[in-house]
């Protein structure tokens, strides 16, 4: 078994070493492969700047003796960033192979869906935590309750505590949460998918244990649009107060300077941090069912590299051992069963990952 770890930064370290952990044989491509350069399991090929992912794991399989792909067994794991990440996947699409698909951008991968099936190719998109396990959330919901009258997600990751300046410290790739800030947020309204401004819909929340918290809309729901029926959905971007009025000013004067933020916002793992996220659902009778998911990360990782890369960690593995779990073509993470779903969740219980709401023992996840 073999798995090709594309990107291995924040988040990417974390799956591919869970995975060499599990016994995988795991190969890791990066410009900057420093996170994982000396951790057993992990072999190493370093793509240079400006280098194709893809090209450059079909060289090394054309051309390397020891490696070849089992298109039946073995899986690419695409956890590169923004227009990069976007572009392995259309490469992808065009490879008889299996696919789990941890990038984000502007783009969303269904668009590859006929030449995925033409090709042969399988892809299973969003396998984070938002977007991602917020999918497979609001999927249980609506299999429980039906159509939906409310879906809302919140989600952050954030300092424990509000940090001095910016109030915020980038989880994962600085130039991602740029362009989550920068592309307009598809929601559905009055069960129409409607497009709004990011960053509008600001309102105040109470996180507990935290306090007084801000959300405003992203454009996080994606594939959720289209996949459950609803009357009114949306997804929220949870920070600190004060953060995002000042990239709004910023923005507005036009004095961002993004190299700058990069850096003001580059992570620290010396200082505290946690990631939190709720989701609610309400069926058109009014029943209400709530997810939330909470940590603040552990021994083997900052919280959101636990609570995305487990999510992906377990799609993996879930493949792994159910070869056929996946059909040829480009799907969302709603496609796993109930089954797969309660797995995933009780695996980052076992981490340690706070998790309250509904379980799947049963039909009925109504309270």
């Amino acid at each position: 078994m073999r798995i090709f770890c594309l990107g291995v930064g924040l988040v990417g370290s974390y799956v591919a070493k869970k995975l060499a952990q599990a016994g995988h044989e795991v190969h890791a491509f990066d410009p900057d492969p420093h996170r994982v350069s000396s951790f057993p399991g992990i072999m190493i090929h370093n793509l240079g700047q400006d280098k194709n992912p893809v090209q450059v794991l079909s060289q090394i399989l054309k051309t390397d003796n020891n490696i070849d792909f089992d298109t039946d067994n073995d899986i690419v794991v695409n956890m590169l960033p923004g227009d990069i990440g976007h572009e392995s996947t259309s490469n992808l699409a065009n490879l008889p192979w299996k696919t789990v698909d941890l990038s984000f951008s502007a783009h969303t991968p269904d668009n590859f869906h006929i030449a995925a099936v033409k090709s042969g190719a399988s892809i299973i998109w969003d396998t984070g935590i938002a977007p991602g396990l917020s999918n497979m959330l609001l999927s249980e919901a609506h299999r429980s309750l039906g159509a939906l009258k409310v879906g809302e997600v919140r989600v952050g990751g954030n300092p424990a505590q509000p940090t001095p300046g910016w109030k915020y410290m980038a989880p994962f790739s600085p130039m991602d949460v740029i362009a989550e800030y920068t592309r307009p947020a598809r929601v559905i309204r009055d069960s129409q998918v409607v497009i709004l401004p990011p960053l509008s819909d600001r309102h105040n929340i109470r996180v507990p244990n935290k306090g007084n918290m801000e959300a405003f809309l992203t454009d996080g729901l994606r594939s959720v649009l289209y996949s459950i029926p609803s009357v009114n959905m949306s997804e929220y971007t949870v920070r600190w107060p004060g953060h995002i009025q000042k990239y709004i000013d910023q923005r507005d004067s036009g004095t961002i300077d993004i190299n700058s933020l990069t850096k003001e916002w580059e992570y620290d793992n010396q200082t505290p941090e946690f990631t939190w996220m709720e989701v609610l659902a309400v069926g058109m009778d009014g029943t209400r069912v709530t997810w939330t998911v909470e940590d603040h990360g552990g021994d083997d990782g900052h919280s959101m590299a636990r609570c995305t890369g487990l999510v992906t960690v377990c799609c993996v593995e879930e493949w792994i051992a159910d070869p056929q779990m996946i059909p040829i073509g480009v799907h969302p993470p709603e496609i796993l069963s109930t089954e797969a779903v309660a797995r995933v969740l009780n695996r980052m219980s076992d981490y340690g990952i706070v998790i309250d709401g509904p379980n799947f023992t049963s039909n009925d996840h109504r309270k």
